[in-house]
């Protein structure tokens, strides 16, 4: 990294020396420069010194300012921040080495039924940033048209939400959450639902409900709740009616636990999607799996 970090400290002298010199001051001159990382585009105007302003964009100063300076100030100045950009990529390539930013396509063609199964493609590193272990795949089955949406650290969720899906029939949310956020049982642990929650199903969906339906579980609300095992793994399956906030709603839950997270896919939809398309949506949510590592 230093070798190339001398490199570019020299091609920056060398390109500071050219343009100061070759700068011409006998009449006005326009060079227009593209961001190349953005669509935003700069215009720099140079005039004589009787006459001098700077346009940057929208900006703009008066002709009785100073020009802004190009040469060799303005290119050295930017030296130690590409400098320190080496540094950084050479650090975080082995922290984030085998994870992929971003979406990656993880559907399968469709079947007889009209379902695609997505299957989280090893690697992917979600929203969650560096600092994460890669995340036993998780599978689920949707219907053929869903798509997957991008997610945000600012959503509902924050970086514990891996996935959205949305088609016409409702959305869907996967959390991967650290099992220490329910217990702490240290670092590294292998621990499944039961062990997590001694108070099975109920203690899970009393605590974790809120954060899905921004209030309070009621008891009345709670339409379904049942122990099932996938992967012979623990999964707790809910049927939840909205109340003030998801008037109308029905949301499907199923939770299951393996290695030190916690996974949840949450099914949402309208009183109308639910009543058109109860069992797709139900077969979405009883169809969540994690391969257990």
């Amino acid at each position: 990294s230093c070798f190339f970090a001398h490199l570019l400290f020299r091609m920056m002298i060398m390109a500071a020396n050219t343009l100061t010199t070759t700068r011409s001051s006998s009449r006005p001159s326009v060079r227009t420069i593209h961001a190349h990382s953005s669509s935003q585009r700069c215009r720099i105007v140079t005039k004589n010194a009787s006459s001098k302003s700077v346009v940057a964009g929208s900006a703009s100063r008066d002709d009785s300012e100073d020009e802004v300076d190009f040469g060799r100030r303005a290119v050295l100045s930017g030296v130690p921040l590409a400098i320190a950009g080496l540094a950084m990529n050479t650090q975080q390539a082995s922290a984030i080495q085998g994870l992929v930013a971003g979406r990656l396509p993880g559907l399968s063609e469709v079947d007889s039924d009209g379902f695609c199964k997505y299957t989280r493609p090893e690697g992917k590193s979600g929203g969650h940033g560096v600092g994460w272990s890669e995340i036993p795949p998780y599978s689920f089955k949707v219907p053929d048209g869903w798509d997957e949406k991008p997610t945000s650290i600012a959503d509902l969720g924050g970086a514990e939400v891996d996935l959205r899906f949305q088609g016409t029939e409702g959305d869907l949310a996967v959390i991967v959450a650290p099992v220490l956020r329910f217990r702490d049982v240290g670092f590294n642990a292998d621990i499944n639902l039961d062990e997590i929650f001694d108070g099975g199903p109920k203690q899970l969906i009393t605590g974790f409900a809120p954060e899905i339906t921004g209030e309070p579980l009621e008891d009345e609300n709670l339409l379904r709740m049942e122990k099932v095992t996938a992967n012979n793994l623990p999964k707790y399956q809910y049927e939840i009616l909205g109340g003030d906030k998801l008037p109308g709603h029905h949301l499907l839950i199923s939770a299951t636990a393996t290695k030190n997270r916690v996974y949840i896919i949450t099914v949402n939809a309208s009183a109308n999607q639910w009543r058109k398309n109860k069992d797709k949506l139900l077969k979405i949510a009883e169809s969540f799996a994690v391969s257990k590592a």
